[in-house]
């Protein structure tokens, strides 16, 4: 249908307008990142962000960390002798009401997004991991609750013994201009909780079976490795439709208020009046809200 150009409906824009300059309450996100002195190389990330934050009814205060700031050492392995940054950093992450880690590519840094992965993991601190946030998350687990010390992504190390992220071409694996699986492709949730309960992700998005999504990327979670994770508590809810490439992984919130992570980049879909899933959970977690959210799902869901 086309729109009345003469009499546009522009109530919803209108209200969330105004509703903006009566924000009172502020949620403070912690983006942690390799180009954090280029806001751009994020905008979709923070309008994300935004827009997630205006359907909470809060300010956005977006805190930017550089990942090799929360590293305790150097480029050469060295324990770094000015420690201001890095402690100056941890501040921040304590202090935020949530962290994001959004994609990159790249080792400089990672060392310190998976610190940031295991502080939110272990602190309930709420978490949402993007494509090399989502798989920063997947080497915390490996390493430090499936004690696979060298666990990594082959894209850092080749030969390591537990390569829980690989090298997994759509296309062709000698071009690189065709090594990337770009654009939109269909996720399946395909996991429940072991309580019989929906995964957050799913809940987020109307409890829908599957969801189209954009994605950029040439690494995947190891799939001879996914069930062993998996079994040991990383909940891998949401898959392709070969079962085979790992998309969502989330901790039940029995453990866990929100941690959660996708391989594929949710930002490229927000809009203002309607905030990509997975952000919008980040903010509802941030702000304390998403448990009432959730009920309010669950009750549409069921009837």
């Amino acid at each position: 249908t086309q729109m009345d150009i003469e009499n546009p409906d522009m109530k919803q824009w209108t209200e969330m307008a105004n509703a903006l300059d009566g924000f009172k309450d502020t949620v403070q996100i912690a983006l942690i990142g390799k180009y954090t002195s280029l806001s751009d190389a994020y905008l979709s990330v923070i309008k994300s962000l935004k827009h997630a934050s205006i359907a909470c009814g809060h300010k956005l205060d977006l805190v930017w960390l550089e990942g090799t700031d929360l590293e305790s050492t150097d480029e050469s392995g060295e324990e770094k002798t000015d420690k201001a940054e890095y402690d100056s950093a941890w501040e921040k992450i304590k202090a935020a009401d949530g962290v994001i880690v959004p994609g990159g590519f790249g080792n400089r840094g990672f060392e310190g997004k998976m610190l940031a992965a295991n502080y939110c993991r272990t602190s309930g601190k709420p978490y949402l991991g993007v494509c090399l946030g989502f798989q920063a998350m997947v080497v915390e687990y490996a390493r430090n609750v499936m004690r696979w010390k060298d666990a990594n992504s082959a894209e850092f190390d080749e030969k390591c013994d537990h390569p829980v992220i690989i090298f997994m071409p759509e296309i062709d694996k000698d071009n690189m201009g065709g090594t990337m699986r770009l654009g939109s492709r269909d996720t399946k949730f395909t996991h429940q909780h072991d309580d019989g309960t929906m995964s957050t992700a799913q809940m987020m998005y109307d409890g829908a079976q599957t969801v189209s999504e954009r994605h950029r990327h040439r690494y995947e979670v190891n799939p001879d490795r996914v069930d062993e994770i998996h079994n040991a508590g990383l909940k891998f809810v949401g898959r392709d439709t070969t079962g085979t490439r790992m998309e969502v992984a989330e901790l039940p919130r029995s453990e866990h208020p929100y941690y959660v992570g996708c391989q594929y980049h949710p930002e490229f879909q927000s809009r203002p009046l309607k905030p990509s899933p997975p952000f919008h959970g980040l903010i509802l977690a941030a702000t304390g809200l998403l448990d009432g959210h959730l009920e309010e799902k669950k009750a549409s869901l069921s009837s």
